[in-house]
């Protein structure tokens, strides 16, 4: 477990206050600046990437976040970061959504994501890795994409078929990717391939994590996948073709790198429970204010119990889901798998987020459906998050099964 700086409740106010802050120097100014940011048409080329502009400021942003210290505040210190660990890295990216909302979406690089940039899961790269890649990831200069879906191993993820065969004295990559994000932009890839067949195919390890550079032969990125009717993304399928990986870039031990991928994904449900809780609080803010200024029959709509009532809920809901939330990051910083907690973060926040975004789109009436609010917007992503990092269903299943084996404690 790596080293974990605590924070208490005046350094995590300050860190909120801090993120706040950059956000409105930063982040905001941008999108005010420039309203392409927020037009689909202007942002993306016609293969649905990113156009060069975007991708400047994207980077500009995470170079900015990198030198005010709020890009890697949860990195470990071993890596060079800040090494504040799980609540820190809760409380900093439910500020961001709480701020940002789905409008000033930029805000979503000021703090490294566990599957874009540097995290803990690099602190198992050797010497000759760290020194490669980590300078220009810790400050914003590159970013990585974690392959680990595959079209027949979504949710089974110990399923994947793509093999890493030994070459003297590194290994020979073939197979395929889906989902993966960042992954049109990204400088390098986090890569999971099965090294011991036999042990795989019994779920006993044998699969093994690999940090290349995108610019290897072999690999590319074949297509982009576009959701939701949007004429962009970030998600892409890969493949590779006999792509040669150094002894150097194993990450962890060898045959072991399924650990690392499920450490990945249960940063993810946290990242998404401050998802679905910031997401949660800027609408019910919205529906809030919108209530309290548009009248209907000579009243304010905060006259009325089935406006109100509806974002009383959501406000009793969103502050349950952040508790939970709080509870598993301190199991996490503590030492403990949280396993159970972790699920249920995710579920709870999740849809709560969900539950607050709708109810805002309810308050507002059909102004609710417009682009200029982006309440639909969010209701997509967290619509999205419903399956990314644990599909409700597996979350339900995970949850069971510890119950089942008796831990019980709710």
């Amino acid at each position: 477990m790596p080293s974990i700086v605590l924070p208490d409740e005046s350094e995590l106010d300050a860190i909120r206050e801090g993120v706040a802050a950059f956000i409105k120097a930063e982040v905001i100014p941008r999108h005010v600046a420039d309203p392409r940011l927020n037009i689909p048409t202007e942002k993306y080329d016609s293969s649905g990437a990113y156009r060069p502009w975007v991708r400047d400021e994207i980077k500009a942003v995470r170079k900015a976040a990198a030198a005010a210290g709020f890009y890697t505040m949860s990195v470990p210190e071993s890596l060079g970061g800040g090494g504040l660990g799980y609540l820190a890295y809760f409380v900093a990216w439910e500020q961001v959504f709480r701020q940002c909302g789905a409008h000033h979406w930029l805000g979503q690089y000021v703090i490294s994501h566990w599957a874009k940039g540097p995290s803990l899961i690099l602190e198992h790269t050797t010497e000759e890795l760290r020194c490669a890649v980590l300078p220009e990831l810790m400050t914003g200069r590159q970013s990585i994409c974690f392959a680990l879906s595959e079209p027949e191993a979504g949710s089974d993820a110990a399923m994947i078929k793509t093999r890493a065969v030994p070459d003297g004295n590194g290994w020979r990559i073939n197979g395929s990717k889906i989902w993966i994000t960042n992954s049109p932009y990204a400088d390098h890839v986090l890569v999971f391939a099965v090294t011991d067949p036999e042990q795989a195919s019994n779920r006993r390890g044998g699969i093994s994590a690999f940090l290349i550079p995108t610019a290897t032969p072999g690999f590319k990125v074949e297509s982009l996948i576009n959701m939701w009717g949007h004429t962009g993304t970030d998600e892409g399928i890969l493949v590779f073709d006999n792509v040669r990986a150094e002894q150097s870039q194993l990450v962890g031990e060898l045959h072991k790198g399924f650990k690392l991928a499920m450490a990945g994904v249960g940063m993810g449900r946290l990242y998404n429970a401050a998802w679905g809780i910031g997401a949660g609080r800027w609408a019910l803010g919205l529906a809030l204010e919108h209530a309290k200024t548009r009248k209907t029959f000579g009243k304010p709509l905060s006259d009325y119990q089935g406006i109100t009532f509806p974002l009383a809920e959501s406000a009793a809901e969103l502050h349950a889901a952040h508790l939970v939330a709080i509870n598993v990051a301190r199991l996490l910083d503590a030492g403990l798998p949280a396993t159970k907690e972790l699920s249920m973060a995710k579920l709870c926040a999740v849809d709560a987020g969900m539950k607050a975004v709708d109810r805002a789109m309810q308050t507002h009436g059909a102004m609710g459906f417009t682009n200029e609010m982006h309440l639909t917007e969010a209701y997509i992503y967290l619509r999205k998050v419903c399956v990314a990092d644990g599909s409700r269903e597996i979350l339900r299943h995970v949850i069971s099964k510890q119950l089942f084996a008796g831990d019980t404690d709710v």
